[in-house]
């Protein structure tokens, strides 16, 4: 339904969390050892650009990521380590798929502990089969269950990630947005909040990538990407209405019986039926890039709700302190990082504070308040 349905994760289960857990299941093992594969066949990006038997149009792809990369390093501050400079070739279209869960009648996630990045509301997984499995035992288990494909991962700066080629799939701008969106995860986390993890690192990829065309005088770039996160933010706020709706409904039919849950489940069903008429008609005449046909085929449950709410939370916040702090994307992630720091509890509390606050002032990178 949208670009960043398939959105880069970062993947506990497939990175760092793996290489540290002291003991491992089927699950870590899988992963780990594929990891470790991934880690193996990286190629220098440069190499791989030199290699006759590279297409013109992967060539083109890697000089791009290499200077996207740079730009966020340089222009952006963000920490890009060594990530991004080697090349996996994959032997699949797809890296990994993404298991979302949630209960049907709550706005409750379903939700996995990893050491280091803490509680996170998704899974990922190498093994495809095994994702299918396991999003039919959450469904058996009367669970929501959601698999989606993701292109990318971070190991938030413990490993030198490579691109993998499932992301070479996207258009330039994705391919830009990606790079940035994970260098963001490396140069900042909150253990255990996901949503704030996420929300930002798609805030800074796409405001990143767009400083990043604007720098290149890529003019019709810089207008496609705001056009594409006009979007995003109309899908956020669609999202927080069908969450909003979804909450007061289950509040008003509180309980464990067997009644106050049948209540729960007509609310739900009633409020579905609501957000999928507004797919049909008030969510197309404000989208300018997602496809009618999209929004109206969309899938509709609270797995699927909380998975989306992961990456769109309070993007106007976000956007919100960019304004403030002059457009200036590197100024704004280092108060947005202030930001959270300063509240870790509730990031986004702090982050709505310090916007709602008129007499806040965006800190420059040395510190100073602009």
């Amino acid at each position: 339904m949208s670009r960043r349905a398939s959105a880069a994760v970062t993947l506990a289960a497939i990175g760092v969390a793996m290489a540290l857990a002291s003991s491992t299941g089927c699950y870590l093992a899988r992963a780990s050892w594929e990891e470790g594969r991934i880690l193996a066949r990286r190629r220098p990006i440069p190499a791989v650009i030199a290699d006759p038997r590279t297409s013109a149009a992967t060539r083109t792809e890697l000089r791009l990521v290499l200077a996207a990369r740079r730009y966020a390093a340089d222009s952006l501050g963000l920490s890009a380590g060594r990530s991004f400079t080697t090349y996996t070739a994959l032997d699949h279209d797809t890296l990994v798929l993404v298991l979302s869960g949630a209960y049907r009648d709550r706005l409750r996630p379903v939700t996995w502990w990893f050491p280091v990045v803490g509680r996170v509301p998704y899974k990922g997984y190498f093994d495809f089969p095994a994702a299918v499995r396991a999003a039919a035992e959450l469904e058996r288990q009367g669970f929501d269950a959601y698999v989606r494909p993701s292109p990318a991962f971070s190991t938030l700066g413990w490993f030198d990630d490579p691109l993998v080629s499932a992301s070479l799939q996207s258009d330039s701008l994705e391919l830009a947005n990606t790079v940035i969106h994970e260098l963001t995860h490396n140069t900042y986390y909150a253990s255990g909040r996901a949503d704030f993890n996420e929300s930002f690192a798609n805030f800074v990829g796409t405001r990143g990538a767009q400083a990043f065309f604007r720098s290149r005088g890529d003019t019709a770039s810089v207008r496609e990407i705001e056009r594409r996160w006009a979007d995003e933010k109309v899908m956020g706020a669609f999202w927080a209405w069908v969450y909003g709706a979804l909450d007061s409904a289950f509040r008003a039919h509180p309980g464990d019986s067997g009644v106050a849950r049948a209540e729960r489940l007509a609310a739900r069903d009633s409020i579905y039926k609501m957000a999928r008429d507004s797919l049909g008609t008030s969510v197309p005449a404000r989208a300018q890039t997602i496809p009618a046909p999209a929004l109206a085929n969309a899938r509709l449950d609270n797995a699927v709700l909380l998975g989306r709410r992961v990456y769109r939370t309070d993007l106007d916040q976000f956007d919100a302190v960019y304004g403030r702090c002059g457009g200036d994307v590197r100024r704004t992630v280092v108060q947005i990082i202030a930001i959270a720091r300063g509240d870790r509890k509730d990031p986004f509390g702090g982050l709505r504070a310090w916007v709602g606050n008129p007499n806040a002032a965006c800190t420059s990178p040395g510190g100073r308040s602009a």
